[in-house]
Parts: C-alpha cells; sequence; structure tokens
C-alpha cells in the first residue's frame, strides 16, 4: 500500500500560530498548478508501481483551487499511478470555502473525504488566531459538506492562553453535537518566527500554559470516550471504521510520495523533501529538475523512526519488530511501566492516557544511538 500527498501552498491570510509552507498571494496559482504537473511526471515510478490507498490534498488551503483544477490534478495522479478505486481522497477545506456548488464539483472530481479546518466555534477564539472564517461559516459549511461526504473531518485547536476548560467542552461539545465521524484536535503550538511567537514574546498575548494543556487534553480523551469515539492516534479520534486511512498509513510505516513544494516523501530506506520556495520550485521543474533534497536512513534511523511513529497510535509498537533492539526498549521502557505512563503485553508496548501527555518524550528515551 502507497499513498500520495499534494501540497497546496495557498491560503487566504496567515494565521497567526501557522509555520506550514504558504502563500496569501495567489499571482502564481497557474504556474505552481503546472509544476505540479510536472513533478507528477517525474515522480511517477518513485513508489515503484505500489498501488495509491490514499490520496491527500493539503496545505494551505486546496479548497482555494477551482473545481476543474482539482479534477485535473486528480486525473493525472490517476494516469501516472496505480490507484485502488477504493482509494480514500481527502481534500482539506476551510469553511468559508463549502458551498453546493464547490461540494460537487469535488465530489464529481473523485473527492470521498473532507478534512475541514474548523478549529474553533468560537469567533472570539477564531479572531485571536486570525483564521479568515466565522462560527457562522463554520456551522453552515458543515451543513452543507454533510449534503454531500459522510467522511469529514474537522481540526479543533486547544490550550489557547484565554481558553478555559469551558470554553473548550463548548467546541467539543458542538463537534460532538454534529455527529462528526472524525476529530483531530491539537494543542496550540508556539512556533518559531510565527506571529504568535512575536506576540507573545512583545506580551501582546499571554504565554500557553503548558498544565492547562494538559489538562485540556486529558478532559478531551473522557469526553471522546464517552461519545464512543476511538482514539487511534494522539491528536486524532474516530467513529468506528472512520479513521483516516491516509494518516494511519504514515503511522504504520508505508511508502508515500510527497508532491508540491516543502512536501516529503518516504520510501522505506529514505526521506526526500521539495524546496520550501513557490518560486524556485516552479523554477527548477521549469527546467525538468527535481527540486529535493534526499537523506538515506540508517537502520538505527529506521527503528527509531518506527518508535516515534507507532508510539502514538493506540496500537502502540510491536514488540516483534524491534528485532534484536528489543531487550533495550524494554529495559528503558521500564521505568514508564513502573509509573504507569507505558503499558505492555507479550506483543506489543503502547502509552495509557497518562503516557500520551509525554508522548514525544517517551519515544526519544526509546530511541537508539547510533554506535549501540
Amino acid at each position: 500500500m502507497a499513498g500520495l500527498y499534494l501540497h497546496i501552498p495557498f491560503c487566504k491570510q496567515a494565521c497567526h500560530y501557522c509555520n506550514f509552507h504558504f502563500s496569501t498571494s495567489l499571482r502564481s496559482q497557474n504556474e505552481l498548478v503546472e509544476a505540479l504537473l510536472l513533478e507528477l511526471e517525474l515522480q511517477k515510478d518513485y513508489l515503484q508501481r505500489q498501488p495509491l490507498l490514499t490520496i491527500y490534498l493539503g496545505g494551505g488551503t486546496p479548497s482555494l483551487l477551482p473545481g476543474e483544477t482539482i479534477s485535473t490534478l486528480l486525473s493525472n495522479i490517476k494516469q501516472r499511478h496505480w490507484y485502488d478505486t477504493e482509494a480514500e481522497i481527502t481534500l482539506e477545506a476551510n469553511p468559508d470555502d463549502i458551498t453546493e456548488e464547490n461540494c460537487q464539483a469535488w465530489q464529481a472530481a473523485g473527492i470521498n473525504r473532507l478534512s475541514i479546518g474548523i478549529q474553533s466555534f468560537s469567533d472570539k477564539e477564531l479572531r485571536w488566531m486570525n483564521r479568515a472564517h466565522t462560527a457562522a461559516q463554520s456551522l453552515q459549511g458543515l451543513q452543507i459538506a454533510k449534503q454531500f461526504f459522510d467522511n469529514i473531518s474537522i481540526d479543533l485547536i486547544y490550550g489557547l492562553p484565554e481558553q478555559d476548560n469551558t470554553a473548550w467542552e463548548v467546541n467539543v461539545a458542538q463537534a460532538l453535537a454534529l455527529q462528526l465521524p472524525h476529530l483531530s484536535c491539537y494543542a496550540l503550538t508556539v512556533e518559531p518566527k510565527t506571529l504568535l511567537e512575536k506576540k507573545i514574546r512583545n506580551k501582546q498575548y499571554s504565554p500557553v500554559d503548558p498544565e492547562k494543556q494538559s489538562e485540556q487534553f486529558m478532559l478531551l480523551m473522557q469526553w471522546m470516550e464517552q461519545a464512543g469515539y476511538r482514539h487511534y492516534e494522539i491528536s486524532n479520534f474516530a467513529l468506528p471504521t472512520k479513521e483516516s486511512r491516509h494518516n494511519s498509513a504514515y503511522w504504520q510505516g508505508a511508502h508515500y510520495l510527497g508532491i508540491g513544494p516543502s512536501a516529503h516523501s518516504y520510501n522505506g530506506y529514505s526521506r526526500q523533501w521539495n524546496v520550501s520556495n513557490n518560486a524556485l520550485y516552479i523554477q527548477s521543474l521549469q527546467q525538468g529538475l527535481l527540486p529535493a533534497e534526499t537523506e538515506v536512513l540508517t537502520p538505527v534511523q529506521q527503528r527509531n523512526e518506527y518508535i516515534m511513529t507507532a508510539i502514538r497510535t493506540d496500537q502502540g509498537i510491536e514488540l516483534k519488530k524491534l528485532g534484536t533492539d528489543l531487550a533495550r526498549v524494554e529495559k528503558t521502557a521500564a521505568r514508564y511501566i513502573e509509573t504507569g505512563q507505558v503499558l505492555i503485553n507479550a506483543e506489543r508496548l503502547w502509552l495509557s492516557k497518562e503516557g500520551k501527555l509525554l508522548a514525544d518524550g517517551i519515544a526519544a528515551a526509546l530511541f537508539a544511538n547510533e554506535d549501540e
């Protein structure tokens, strides 16, 4: 199995917290799309004819593209790659782009799953984030989307400096009331070189409170479990059969091809990443050159990659996949097992609810060094 990710680097405006690669200028949109098509041709053999089980159009804001353009991109993908007719094909969309006309066009193009950037159902919080939509547009967009798609995910952000537990509960309750099949919930992260980081540094915004974020995450797990959602990855919750197949493939170590500026690819033994610059990306592909760097992973790096991704899931780490590294990992994990943050049986090792608060730190502790 394999997946394909297509990065569309355009947004209406910059959210204060975002450090993804994007541009608020659409002037180069046509040239960028042509470059995407050129890269699809150059990279047609990257996955070695593995069938595509998932396609994900992310960004940026792919829903800014005309429906005809999305159709052209998907048609080109299908022409150049083996393609499973039951493939999950996801489009990231913002609520203010969701109209009946757009949904019809997306559906006709082959989109069968929407991932909608709601972030909050509070106008106050949306203004704080500098989102381009309102709470009313979120609700309206979701009602329209549900008429055309039964596989819908939304993003929510928690842990804002001025967001108390009650405000967070209102957001989650609204999502549950809408009976959405999938939620991705992320703690607000202050990334370097973002406007949020600058505003906090200049004391225009209050700093993030990690203890409050931990408390809201624990509450989130409680509410979602009570509502019947499977917490299948640190930030992701799904009703039965509605897990994101595309993201699940990442965490399971499947191979994937990333197309577009800043997109990453992985073929099992190496990683490849494209330049994070629209102009350089376009210029390189117009010259027939792939604007990418590659790193060949050592066996130790490959095992560490597996630990890092697998431990984030509710399935955890399969012990048999650790090979000769098993004894070292079990020894290192012992202190977390004693505190109840890590659970283990004969087949696997996984995080408890408390352990999920420290997922990155525990994963790093389990990593091997090259000289071990």
